[in-house]
């Protein structure tokens, strides 16, 4: 009844294809109604209209001047502008209105002015996708081209026998080298120059500390036996 009167004016804000994601449009949709309903209520009460939320819709019926608010309001909150911010400016803009020394003055120095904040979110790693090849990959060697690139094939088992055994005596003879060596490395003198003068003053120091404990230990071991001796006395003489 409202809607067929002269004054009242209607518009249906079609909401659902501003945003692609469907969590996006939920979550967009849910910060324009509020906790409780409380933003979709202050947004009423300044533009002056009745706003329903239903759907992919908002529908809003008032004057011309609030519905063109409203609207801006809705576009604005599913461009990810928190609807807050309108709603701050509309506060202020009322109070302005009340005063009629303002009537022909610029309002841009009452209005806030809100700067965009890049919040770093996490960036989703894309999976590169393998390239396929054109060709098929290349087929693996059989033992016979093997054999045949080495030579091996056109020889006779003998031959083949008298190459093995001499690998393998390359083999042992640089092994049989590295043991040697290894060996040898016990028998070498300690290197002279300064990495042996700082071995021999630690050594001398390991001396010198293992000579100072037994002698603390021997003075302890005299001065528990003492006393020891002295009752021995006292008691012969009783």
């Amino acid at each position: 009844q409202k809607v067929l009167e002269d004054e009242t004016n209607c518009d249906i804000i079609k909401i659902g294809g501003m945003v692609h994601s469907k969590e996006r449009f939920v979550k967009r949709r849910q910060r324009l109604v509020g906790p409780n309903g409380s933003t979709l209520k202050a947004i009423e009460l300044l533009t002056n209209c009745f706003v329903l939320v239903q759907g992919q819709t908002v529908s809003v019926m008032g004057t011309i001047k609030g519905i063109k608010q409203v609207r801006r309001i809705i576009e604005d909150c599913f461009k990810n502008i928190h609807p807050i911010y309108h709603i701050k400016e509309l506060m202020i803009r009322r109070e302005l209105e009340k005063d009629p020394e303002l009537k022909d003055e610029n309002w841009d120095r009452f209005l806030p002015h809100f700067k965009k904040r890049n919040v770093q979110r996490k960036k989703s790693k894309v999976k590169k996708k393998k390239e396929k090849d054109v060709f098929p990959p290349q087929q693996m060697p059989r033992k016979e081209d093997l054999l045949m690139e080495s030579g091996e094939y056109f020889l006779n088992e003998q031959e083949r026998e008298q190459r093995k055994k001499i690998e393998r005596r390359e083999q042992q003879t640089v092994k049989s080298a590295e043991r040697r060596r290894d060996r040898a490395k016990v028998f070498e003198p300690p290197s002279s120059g300064a990495d042996g003068a700082k071995a021999s003053k630690g050594k001398k120091r390991e001396a010198e500390e293992g000579a100072q404990d037994m002698a603390k230990r021997l003075v302890d071991k005299a001065t528990a036996t003492k006393p020891k001796k002295s009752k021995a006395a006292s008691d012969l003489l009783l």
